[in-house]
């Protein structure tokens, strides 16, 4: 048999079978705009934040501002009380001082909340068997930084910081039932339904 003899689409369609066709797999990146390339220079710029020394023009300098950076929000003293006393059982005397008098000054204050993201998911495997529903296989990488600034008469009064140096995670799904099996899930809601 000569291969010229084959539609072309069915050779490039054999071709990409037996190579497995992972770049042909959708991939999908976050990249927030920032000065930053990593967890570590984020980090680094925050450390040299000083409570009770560090004014807000020296925020914007270090890329905190959120008139020039824009992944710092905006908080009300309604977010922050959310962010330190999320459920009852946290009082306002359980918390540190600085946060006390930030929360009892109330429109008085500022709060900026920093959170720059990158990361990137590549799914990797067999792409028919992606395609059809079976199975599906996913690679995340990248890093997190967040951080809270509560200032009041124009300096920091309180700072926090969160976030992961290194995101690396692989997740895969298997759906021995392929496309059938949400056919399956669909049954049983309009059965539910049904009954009701």
């Amino acid at each position: 048999m000569n291969w010229s003899d084959l539609p072309s689409a069915l050779v490039l369609t054999l071709a990409l079978g037996a190579a497995g066709c992972s770049s042909l797999l959708p991939s999908s990146q976050a990249v927030a705009r920032s000065k930053w390339n990593s967890f570590q220079e984020a980090k680094a710029d925050f450390d040299r934040i000083v409570p009770g020394l560090t004014a807000t023009n020296d925020l914007a300098a270090l890329g905190f501002d959120p008139a020039t950076n824009p992944n710092v929000r905006i908080l009300t003293y309604l977010d922050v009380i959310q962010r330190f006393m999320p459920h009852p059982s946290i009082t306002q005397a359980q918390l540190d001082s600085s946060v006390r008098t930030f929360i009892e000054q109330r429109e008085r204050g500022d709060a900026w909340e920093i959170e720059v993201n990158h990361t990137r998911s590549q799914r990797y495997g067999n792409a028919w068997l992606d395609v059809a529903g079976f199975v599906k296989k996913t690679h995340e990488t990248g890093w997190g930084f967040k951080g809270l600034l509560l200032i009041s008469e124009g300096r920091v009064v309180y700072k926090l910081f969160s976030g992961q140096p290194k995101l690396d995670r692989s997740e895969k799904r298997v759906r021995p039932l392929g496309p059938l099996q949400e056919l399956d899930s669909a049954l049983v809601r309009a059965a539910e339904r049904s009954s009701r």
